[in-house]
């Protein structure tokens, strides 16, 4: 094939090698100009990619510092929980405790009223009455049926008198629950807990808008990142187009050179006939009239006519 051109080549006239040279020049200055476009078309993407690039880093730097300080608004948040919990544990305990002690307070007011029922009366009046009634079944002189009465009386007496004092027993240790049992710290419990609720609600709505405004920086930082994506897709063809249009110029520059040099052969031709033209011309001036140019002494010399 390489023969077969070179063939047509040399066939090929002087101005026909001339137009196709310049037809090839031409091609290969379109092409060049192309690959220039391509070129500079892909700077002003990269360009533009850079400043996308930078835009989203800044936005996806703020997202990050917007997502840290979310992320400390809900370590408050759950620190106050974290205490909340072990508060209400604490007030639930004593709740229940006190509860407990009011329970078993009712079980021995009940039993006191019982015994109170059964007393009718103090301990300080039924222990009298008892007294009395003991000396007088002791010591007086009293007929037998009087004092079977009084000795009825006596075991009563006896029974009140004894229900008196359990009954003030009891009395005795429900006031001791009053005094020593009960807790009085859950109202400032209570008021810890809800002090904790207020802030931990602070903290969890700042929390939620800083999330929700890292979305909506993030959703922006996507945008641009979706907008360098595109750019790329963009530069993707023209790229393909590159190195197809550097074998074409590299190709042309060759088929060129093929035709240059068969230009400066014919040239060279051109210019050998020339001089052997000039050549002829000067050694007749010499033979006739021995009248020469410095031009044609040169050609002589150099031929070594001279």
């Amino acid at each position: 094939m390489e023969a077969t051109e070179n063939s047509d080549i040399s066939n090929m006239s002087e101005r026909e090698l001339k137009d196709k040279i310049n037809q090839l020049r031409t091609q290969i200055s379109q092409k060049e100009k192309n690959l220039n476009t391509i070129f500079k078309d892909l700077k002003l993407y990269r360009n533009n990619i850079d400043e996308l690039k930078e835009k989203r880093n800044e936005l996806n730097t703020k997202v990050k510092d917007l997502v840290s300080q979310a992320q400390d608004f809900k370590s408050k948040r759950d620190e106050n929980n974290k205490k909340i919990t072990e508060l209400k544990s604490k007030r639930d305990e004593i709740q229940k405790q006190n509860k407990s002690k009011a329970n078993e307070i009712a079980q021995l007011k009940k039993k006191r009223n019982e015994l109170n029922d059964i007393s009718k009366g103090t301990e300080e009046t039924l222990s009298k009455a008892y007294s009395q009634e003991l000396n007088k079944f002791l010591n007086e002189d009293i007929p037998l049926n009087h004092e079977i009465d009084l000795f009825e009386r006596l075991e009563n007496l006896k029974k009140r008198l004894e229900a008196a004092q359990e009954a003030n027993n009891i009395h005795h240790k429900i006031q001791e629950i009053y005094n020593t049992s009960f807790d009085d710290n859950i109202n400032e419990l209570n008021d810890q807990i809800q002090q904790l609720a207020d802030e931990s609600q602070q903290y969890h709505l700042q929390m939620v808008e800083y999330f929700n405004k890292a979305d909506e920086v993030r959703a922006e930082a996507d945008s641009y990142h979706e907008d360098i994506k595109n750019k790329y897709s963009l530069m993707s063809p023209l790229k393909s187009k590159i190195d197809p249009l550097k074998t074409e110029i590299s190709q042309l520059r060759e088929e060129l050179d093929r035709y240059l040099k068969q230009l400066d052969d014919i040239q060279l031709q051109k210019d050998e006939k020339n001089q052997d033209e000039k050549y002829t011309e000067a050694k007749e001036k010499l033979d006739k009239s021995g009248r020469l140019s410095l031009e044609d002494l040169k050609i002589l010399m150099e031929r070594g006519d001279l």
